[in-house]
């Protein structure tokens, strides 16, 4: 697993995976935003890799996750920051790991109080493909089938890291 989960070689791949959607699309002006913790980790590296010049945002989404009721307020929670209009703008939305779908519904949900942009791409630096609902990432460095006691944990912010971590189950 330790050659699957190179940073360098998964960043790489996420930012060419990047441009090629991009240049697919037509967009020349991205916003990024990424989802705390690791999302705006990597929305600060692809940010730089991509060479944009507008600042990036940040989603917290923890007011907006469908078990808020049952699991909490995380007492980490900070707002989140868009310094930039997303009214009718190509947005970059990246975390750093997709599972079931339910943390990609929740920012957009919450980037949609915002404005309604004109696009969204999904980019995930891993994809673990264990979907409860309909979302798929557009771009993604890497894609993983996990046992189920296994969970993989971006670390970091410098360096950047992938765990992979063994849940005893």
């Amino acid at each position: 697993m330790t050659a699957l989960l190179d940073m360098d070689r998964l960043l790489d791949d996420l930012e060419a995976g990047l441009r090629r959607k991009l240049e697919e699309r037509g967009v020349t002006a991205p916003a990024l935003i990424g989802i705390r913790t690791g999302g705006v980790w990597l929305a600060d590296v692809m940010s730089k890799r991509l060479g944009l010049k507008e600042p990036w945002g940040e989603l917290d989404i923890s007011f907006y996750r469908d078990d808020f009721s049952r699991i909490g307020l995380n007492p980490k929670v900070k707002p989140s920051s868009l310094p930039f209009s997303t009214e009718d703008r190509d947005i970059i939305l990246i975390d750093d790991v997709i599972m079931s779908g339910r943390t990609i519904r929740a920012a957009m949900n919450e980037i949609f109080d915002y404005g309604r942009p004109a696009s969204i791409i999904l980019a995930t630096l891993v994809d673990l493909g264990a979907r409860e609902l309909p979302v798929q990432p557009d771009v993604t460095g890497r894609v993983l089938a996990l046992q189920s006691h296994q969970r993989v944990k971006l670390r970091g912010p410098d360096p950047l890291h992938i765990e992979l971590q063994e849940t005893g189950k």
